[in-house]
């Protein structure tokens, strides 16, 4: 699959239509961010289950300051709707496949009942 432009219109409907989305939030004047684009369409390129999306920080300001992004390249994964990854900087090709990988292996009803027992407040054991 590749890699395609997301705005905060399509945003709802993207993270919601597919299981796991790999978002690129970057900027066309930022260097490191415009060296990561290869490594991320070529492992885009590879996995072509996975929803890959780039967020242009100067043209969606909403999203980003939604998310709290205050340093690009930053990048954020989504699986099944829940935030699994976010982490600023340029990465590897190896480190974005491990990521991945990582990702695809989470038992989502576990993270699930976490993110629930933390919303409400509860210890977890």
């Amino acid at each position: 699959m590749s890699v395609s432009d997301l705005t905060s219109e399509q945003f709802d409907a993207t993270v919601g239509g597919n299981d796991i989305v790999v978002a690129d939030f970057w900027a066309p004047w930022c260097g490191p961010c415009r060296g990561f684009a290869p490594v991320f369409e070529k492992v885009a390129g590879e996995n072509v289950d996975v929803k890959f999306v780039k967020i242009n920080t100067d043209e969606e300001q909403e999203l980003s300051m939604h998310f709290g992004i205050r340093s690009i390249p930053t990048l954020m994964i989504f699986r099944e709707q829940v935030i699994v990854f976010q982490q600023p900087g340029a990465l590897s090709k190896g480190a974005l496949d491990d990521i991945l990988r990582q990702v695809r292996a989470l038992d989502m009803e576990e993270v699930k009942r976490g993110a629930t027992r933390h919303a409400g407040g509860e210890a977890s054991h």
